[in-house]
């Protein structure tokens, strides 16, 4: 039985990981892996607990199998997330980390805001949230490739 156990967990964990959208936090990070994979960066500004068209954004693009399984091979995700309640608060750290990229590539304060950046960090391209599918949406980011 704890055999048993033991390979549920480890069949949920491997299901978990495959579906799971790898985002970064730190630009750093996302820059070094881009350039390394030569792979364009989407970077994503969202308000999670508060702005509508952020969460239905991520409902129905960035949260699909589709989506998560072309992005894992054609981006690195970067989100900058600004939630307002306080159980949802993020780190001092990770604030500023956010802060600093909103300051860079999210002066207007644009909320949901999809940022394309080449591998060296150039901005290709910028939009937000649309009423498409994931397959739309992937046409729709690919048409920013510089």
């Amino acid at each position: 039985m704890r055999k048993y156990v033991i390979f549920c967990l480890l069949l949920i964990g491997t299901t978990f990981s495959i579906n799971a959208q790898e985002w970064q936090l730190d630009l750093k990070t996302a820059e070094e892996t881009a350039s390394k994979d030569h792979k364009n960066i989407i970077l994503v500004f969202q308000g999670s607990d508060w702005c509508a068209p952020c969460m239905k954004l991520e409902k129905q693009v960035w949260s699909t199998d589709e989506f998560k399984a072309y992005a894992k091979s054609n981006f690195v995700m970067l989100k900058a997330d600004f939630p307002k309640r306080k159980k949802n608060a993020l780190s001092e750290a990770q604030q500023a980390k956010n802060d600093k990229l909103a300051q860079k590539y999210n002066s207007e304060g644009y909320f949901p805001l999809v940022v394309i950046l080449n591998e060296n960090g150039k901005v290709l391209g910028k939009t937000g949230y649309k009423n498409l599918t994931p397959s739309e949406y992937i046409k729709h980011l690919n048409s920013f490739k510089g």
